[in-house]
């Protein structure tokens, strides 16, 4: 596709995320991003706007076959601006090298974009008014592999209220891609002995991946 065909459909306000073509897969989508980052930055759809020092968008390759996806901010990354920083984060590098991948090979983002006062759950309101910004993450990444870290990103992505313990191990689906979970790092730091199951998970990883 040439670059005035492109600035055609950019100027129609459609999107590389609403067109289905393989030619479409490779329109430039960093209009698009930004777009949506701008959005994020400005949004005010829920009280936690009213606390963060910034929103925490989401980091890494915006065409990764891998996408994380955790809870919601926490303290360090509520004040670089970029999820998973803190002592989770680090753990989540080493989980990552351990089937020998690099952060910057795969994408990472929240459920939530703001910190939850004392790092409490998201509540369902806020999970409502965020997740959209969410969606169109994952519709731009167009992930071969999603991967849930935890309860609260589990339970959004598969509409289930099932514990940890019942939804490891499977392969799901959400919007036709392929979605696996496996414990968030935070919970790894305070319940180390599971460790192990997580290895599991990641090599169930690394295999669909």
């Amino acid at each position: 596709m040439n670059a005035k065909k492109l600035s055609i459909l950019l100027n129609m306000g459609i999107q590389p995320w609403q067109l289905k073509s393989k030619v479409a897969s490779q329109i430039p989508n960093e209009k698009a991003w930004g777009s949506l980052r701008q959005c994020v930055m400005n949004c005010m759809a829920c009280e936690l706007h009213a606390a963060r020092t910034q929103t925490v968008f989401g980091v890494g390759n915006q065409n990764a076959d891998i996408m994380f996806i955790g809870e919601a901010p926490g303290f360090y990354e509520d004040q670089k601006g970029e999820p998973f920083v803190g002592r989770a984060g680090q753990l989540l590098n080493a989980m990552l090298e351990a089937i020998e991948l690099q952060r910057k090979e795969i994408y990472i983002a929240n459920i939530l974009k703001c910190r939850p006062p004392e790092n409490r759950d998201p509540s369902p309101e806020e999970v409502k008014r965020c997740t959209p910004f969410l969606e169109q993450q994952i519709a731009l990444v167009k992930p071969r592999l999603l991967v849930a870290l935890g309860r609260i990103a589990a339970h959004y992505l598969l509409d289930t209220k099932n514990s940890l313990s019942q939804l490891r191990g499977k392969v799901y689906s959400y919007a036709n891609t392929p979605l696996v979970v496996t414990y968030h790092p935070a919970y790894l730091l305070r319940n180390p002995l599971d460790k192990a199951k997580a290895y599991m998970d990641l090599q169930q990883i690394s295999c669909l991946g």
